[in-house]
């Protein structure tokens, strides 16, 4: 039987949950940078068709594909120019077609990315809208006008540096943006900009995808009397003047949540569709409640507890399992160590120890916790940050905050597939951002080859979430460990399933407790187990 087929039986197996996605795992694509097929350095979708049977073989359950959408690339595909068409660079919606299709017959569900806050300027709602201030596309964007000193409307910020907003001549007035200039705020205030939004969805959901990462849906709405940001508290670290303000004005608006019920009203008239939506910032603990509380809202949510988190804790994983505790009707968390706007997680983390051992029990944590697990492309492999040097760089973030700011290039270099071959297999000319040569070697073949490898590891850590349901969606509950040990229980009953992880630099004293036996271990001795080493797990289950 072939990989391909076992990953295809296992995937429509009859133990999954009712609702796929409550403790799924989710593969994320950023397309740029997972496998070229035409030779122009950029990674495609054709590239992405000819290796989903890589991804199958991890055992996930579906796969995040990052913007695909035509845009000017000036975020890379978070500026987009027109929802319902595919950038020329990646392909067709032909290609898109043979994804899904693909996808669907190997046993993955398949989730895009819908970017609701802003578009490109070159999208023509925005070109239209900024002829004049009267016609059909007029209030579509966030326009006003200078104060009397000509200065912009109000003190508000951009992510990337600089106010967030911009004069233009044309109209005569100045026009928001949270991110780039060339990313104008949309106004979702309006109700047709929303009836457009959910027509996009539509648009895809037709097409047969399984569902939706919504991106910075917490930018997605603004206050209309255009009120200044109060500074934050002096302290943490600020390379932007973004950071020295809360933004409650030009972001976290009330009205944010009563569009999500638009969103999901939608996706819930379509079955089996899942929404998840990214939120970062000040306020992201209470507005991922928010926006997933009840049966009205969004799925699901995740934030960067992790993803920005200079190590990991006991107490970190402690704070994120407090915070979605599974009561009140709240909404159901995803996690994820790693992903496109973020170093990696085992650069972040390792702090000396051996990477590889870090990798390995980092992908056992993930697949442990209480929540849906995202797993980032390279993570597989145990992929650490790539270095890329200032004149290579792409990131608009990181090129004009160097070196304060490193920005997520490092994230984003691409896939190493053949470790003999030209640009370790991703293109057979010089690719966007550099091959790191530390990747060379942990290239998927050369992995494929080592049944000791971080790739056998991974399968090994995704199929141990499969096998046992108290880990893929059952209760969590934290245990007091000394130490620099972290332990919880998940299920209950005989699914209940107590797992123990060293996250320190030293051994820690611990040994199973009677009535337990262990059923998975990572860099763990076998028994009797009297020590746990640094980065070690263990995963037991009721004796009998």
């Amino acid at each position: 039987m072939t990989v391909q087929t076992l990953t295809k039986a296992a995937a429509s197996s009859a133990d999954q949950p009712a609702e796929w996605w409550r403790g799924a795992v989710i593969y994320q694509i950023y397309p740029r940078s997972f496998a070229d097929s035409n030779g122009d350095g950029v990674g495609d979708l054709p590239g992405i068709l000819a290796r989903l049977d890589h991804v199958a073989s991890l055992g996930v359950d579906a796969v995040w594909l990052s913007p695909f959408y035509a845009s000017p690339m000036k975020d890379f595909g978070y500026d987009v120019a027109d929802y319902r068409a595919v950038d020329p660079i990646f392909g067709d919606l032909d290609d898109f077609d043979r994804i899904l299709a693909r996808a669907h017959d190997l046993g993955l569900k398949v989730i895009t990315d819908l970017v609701f806050a802003h578009t490109s300027d070159r999208h023509a709602w925005f070109q239209e809208g900024r002829r004049a201030r009267t016609g059909p596309y007029a209030d579509w964007y966030v326009w006003a006008d200078a104060r009397p000193d000509g200065s912009p409307p109000s003190n508000w910020q951009s992510v990337f540096g600089g106010p967030a907003w911009t004069w233009d001549a044309r109209r005569g007035q100045y026009y928001m943006h949270n991110f780039l200039p060339e990313q104008p705020q949309l106004n979702l205030h309006l109700p047709e900009v929303q009836d457009a939004l959910l027509d996009v969805a539509r648009f895809w959901l037709d097409r047969g995808v399984d569902g939706f990462r919504l991106d910075a849906i917490n930018f997605a709405m603004h206050d209309p009397a255009l009120t200044d940001n109060p500074p934050l508290p002096p302290g943490g670290k600020r390379t932007r003047p973004f950071d020295f303000q809360d933004k409650v004005h030009n972001q976290s608006q009330p009205g944010i949540v009563d569009f999500l019920k638009r969103v999901r009203a939608l996706t819930d008239s379509y079955e089996g569709r899942f929404t998840v939506a990214e939120v970062g910032g000040d306020h992201a603990e209470r507005e991922m409640q928010a926006f997933t509380m009840g049966d009205e809202r969004l799925n699901s949510a995740y934030g960067f507890l992790y993803l920005y988190a200079p190590a990991l804790t006991a107490k970190l994983a402690r704070e994120g399992a407090e915070i979605w505790h599974g009561r009140d009707r709240q909404g159901w968390p995803s996690w994820t160590f790693s992903n496109h706007d973020a170093p990696r997680a085992v650069s972040r983390w390792a702090a000396g120890r051996d990477r590889k051992a870090f990798a390995e029990m980092a992908l056992v944590l993930l697949m442990c916790l209480r929540g849906t697990a995202i797993i980032y492309q390279g993570e597989e492999l145990g992929l650490p940050q790539a270095e890329v040097p200032f004149d290579r760089l792409k990131d608009p973030e990181a090129i004009a905050n160097w070196p304060q700011t490193l920005g997520r290039d490092g994230a984003r270099t691409p896939l190493p597939w053949r470790a003999d071959a030209t640009f370790a297999g991703f293109s057979t000319v010089e690719p966007w951002l550099p091959v790191d040569p530390a990747h060379v070697d942990l290239a998927v073949d050369r992995q494929e080859a080592d049944p000791t490898s971080t790739l056998h590891a991974a399968r090994k850590a995704v199929a141990l979430r499969r096998r046992h349901p108290g880990l893929r969606a059952g209760d969590m509950t934290m245990l007091d460990m000394a130490g620099d040990l972290l332990g919880f229980t998940r299920g209950t009953g005989a699914e209940r399933r107590l797992c123990v992880f060293n996250l320190g630099f030293q051994p820690e004293n611990w040994s199973a407790p009677d009535g337990w036996t262990v059923v998975e271990r990572v860099n763990t001795p076998k028994d009797p187990i009297k020590a746990l080493p640094p980065l070690a797990g263990v995963i037991l289950a009721p004796v009998g």
